[in-house]
């Protein structure tokens, strides 16, 4: 049992204003004490802050604590509000090279009863791991560095027991484990590979379902045969290069697994690009055929004739195009088809939020370790029922489709989001799984609670949320309602994947990105390379199987030690947790002080008044640059200029106080929920003088 009082000290090589720089900022201890999710300021005022922390048991406390400076530079109080009996006392003393820290606690066990069932030196301990950690950041210690090798003997190892957990690899039935194998052998770890596999494994699964019907994976495996057939019948070849327009159906699926079988490249097409952007990038990369939708004929109208177009649905509403169901009709009478020599490849465009989308070209995975890099940190298992309704033309609707084939999974498509749709649909279909982007979880807590409830989404094990970030504030709300089912994946069309938090991260701190899963790096490094110690805020780099080739239309990112450069800017905490401040060029500098817009959209996502919220800097003749701050209000919601900039000057610091505050009635978001900042000046956003 600990004791009421622990008293001890700590000398640090470190002088006494810089220890003291970092221990009146609480909000940074997360940093460097383990266990410690988030400390985040709700009243500058009185120094009042929200601290959320992980017991050694595992449960997830949150507490409001005070702190109170009794000597500037020397001593403090930490002292908890709904405890007040329980409180640490801070006291330095600094000598000729070194300080001296007293430290005191006070009833610790009060807090919580698996603190009161430690004992004094799992505190003292705590205690001094987080202000030795201090004193390596002021070292600059090059700690900065995590490393996901698995709990085996080898990664190897690791890698295989993920499969066998998650039943994609199973020891019964072992002649169908041996057709799926071999289909791998043959295909490779492709769309074709993934989908010939699932079919021969089990075949009378359920592969897909939309509002057109469902398929298995025989019917899948037969129909994208043939045509793959009917495009070599009709002249290509593994040398030509399609475009897909289209919206997430099952003939989208097929038409970029018959692709893959042939062996030919495949340009995923943003369904929200205008005509000449898709001109463009058909231009750029040589399209030879485009599969496309009917409904985006004025989008393709005016591209060369020598370019056909292939309608995605079973008959062709423009004149004298050719569908798919002809090119089933060429193909059926072809034969088994050849893998081809080499893997077609994918390219993924980026979302183009800070100008023209770059063609990124995807690598073919080598083997299990991409699958298992993410079942290893999201408990996805064999025969999931996946509604997939973020776009399958972005990286993260198409990893989602990618993993679906080696669990033999249902997926199940939304054409179009809508928000209570999405919730029927779950209850219809039991689905188990749900690959979304925060955009759209953020549109689902916007329904009435009365709407929320009448449908039973009790099904849902898995909610894989990626994209863009998700404010803390809606990470929260989301799981009190629907349950710790939040899985949030950080990564990019460059990266694939870096990080994932599961529920438990995400409730001890619900702004993080989480942790590297199997077979994955992550770094954040200094402006030379170098890396910088844990709590460092510096570049994020990664590194994994799946790096991206290069962009076709652009010089690709720095690389550094087979890490890549994401372009954002985070940092690591003491418990192996990533957390991300930013894009590397929306860091504004204002007076001389280094601002990050997202803390605060993170604090003004709090407020109830806010629906949605954006921060950009912007030219300032006096101060370089000043953040502008962009909300929409809540319905029915009162809020004015004033009230944003007390609230933000109470709860950050005064170089994050916005001073243009612009009311509008939406945010210009992309396809995928990313707000394209660029165009957040636009005057026809304003929803009248703020």
């Amino acid at each position: 049992m600990v004791r009421d009082v622990i008293d001890f000290a700590v000398v640090l090589n470190h002088s006494c204003p810089d220890i003291w720089n970092v221990l009146q900022s609480p909000d940074r201890y997360p940093r460097f004490f383990r266990g410690l999710g988030s400390c985040e300021l709700t009243s500058g005022q009185t120094q009042q802050y929200q601290v959320r922390f992980i017991t050694p048991r595992g449960a997830v406390v949150v507490q409001e604590m005070h702190l109170t400076v009794r000597r500037a530079g020397r001593e403090m109080l930490l002292q908890s509000v709904q405890v007040p009996d329980c409180c640490v006392s801070i006291r330095l003393s600094p000598t000729a090279d070194d300080t001296r820290i007293a430290v005191t606690t006070f009833s610790v066990g009060l807090l919580h009863p698996d603190l009161a069932k430690t004992d004094d030196s799992a505190v003292e301990n705590w205690i001094r791991d987080g202000l030795q950690r201090i004193a390596e950041y002021l070292a600059g210690k090059q700690t900065s560095v995590l490393v996901n090798k698995g709990d085996m003997r080898s990664l190897q190892l690791s890698i295989l027991k993920t499969m066998v957990v998650s039943g994609v690899v199973r020891a019964s039935r072992p002649d169908r484990g041996l057709r799926q194998l071999n289909s791998l052998a043959k295909w490779g770890f492709t769309l074709a590979g993934g989908l010939t596999a699932a079919a021969a494994r089990s075949p009378r699964n359920i592969a897909l379902i939309d509002s057109h019907g469902q398929s298995t994976y025989a019917d899948v495996a037969e129909r994208t045969t043939h045509i793959a057939s009917g495009l070599a019948t009709v002249g290509f070849t593994a040398d030509s290069k399609f475009a897909i327009l289209a919206r997430n159906h099952s003939a989208m699926v097929e038409c970029m697994v018959a692709v893959s079988k042939l062996g030919a490249d495949l340009v995923l097409l943003n369904t929200g690009l205008a005509a000449h952007p898709i001109e463009q990038i058909i231009k750029q990369h040589g399209v030879d055929a485009l599969f496309v939708d009917d409904e985006f004929e004025p989008q393709v109208r005016y591209l060369p004739a020598q370019i056909p177009r292939i309608s995605t649905r079973p008959t062709a509403t423009v004149p004298q195009r050719r569908s798919i169901e002809d090119l089933i009709s060429s193909g059926i009478d072809s034969g088994p088809l050849t893998p081809p020599k080499r893997p077609g490849r994918l390219v993924v465009l980026t979302s183009g939020t800070t100008g023209t989308p770059k063609g990124a070209r995807r690598p073919t995975p080598t083997g299990f370790g991409t699958i298992a890099a993410m079942l290893s940190r999201m408990p996805l298992r064999r025969d999931e029922v996946m509604l997939i309704p973020a776009p399958l033309f972005h990286a993260w609707g198409l990893a989602a489709l990618q993993v679906s084939a080696p669990l033999r999974a249902t997926v199940v498509l939304m054409e179009r989001f809508d928000a209570e749709e999405c919730l029927k649909t779950i209850a219809q279909h039991r689905c188990s799984v749900l690959v979304a982007v925060p955009v759209m979880l953020q549109r689902i807590l916007e329904l009435p609670a009365a709407v929320i409830n009448r449908y039973d989404t009790s099904s849902l094990r898995v909610v894989a949320s990626s994209g863009s970030p998700i404010p803390g504030a809606a990470v929260i709300k989301f799981m009190d309602t629907f349950g710790d089912v939040l899985y949030n994946f950080y990564g990019s069309t460059e990266v694939s994947w870096a990080t994932v938090a599961d529920p438990t991260d995400l409730r001890a701190a619900p702004t993080t990105a989480g942790r590297p899963p199997l077979g994955t790096r992550v770094a954040i490094l200094d402006h030379a390379g170098d890396p910088l110690p844990i709590g460092g805020v510096g570049r994020i780099f990664v590194g994994n199987d799946m790096l991206f080739d290069g962009y076709t239309n652009a010089a690709s990112p720095a690389i550094k030690d087979q890490l890549m450069d994401t372009g954002d800017v985070g940092y690591l905490d003491a418990g192996g947790r990533l957390f991300v401040a930013g894009r590397d060029d929306e860091m504004i500098i204002s007076g001389g002080e280094n601002v990050f817009p997202r803390p605060v959209e993170e604090a003004l996502a709090l407020l109830p008044q806010v629906s949605d919220v954006a921060v950009i800097g912007v030219p300032d003749p006096v101060f370089g640059q000043r953040l502008a701050a962009f909300v929409v209000r809540a319905e029915g919601a009162s809020l004015d200029e004033e009230m944003i900039k007390n609230y933000i000057r109470n709860r950050l610091s005064r170089f994050s106080i916005p001073r243009d505050v612009t009311f509008v009635d939406r945010l210009p978001r992309t396809t995928t929920g990313k707000i394209i900042k660029r165009s957040l000046l636009d005057d026809d956003l304003a929803a009248g003088p703020s």
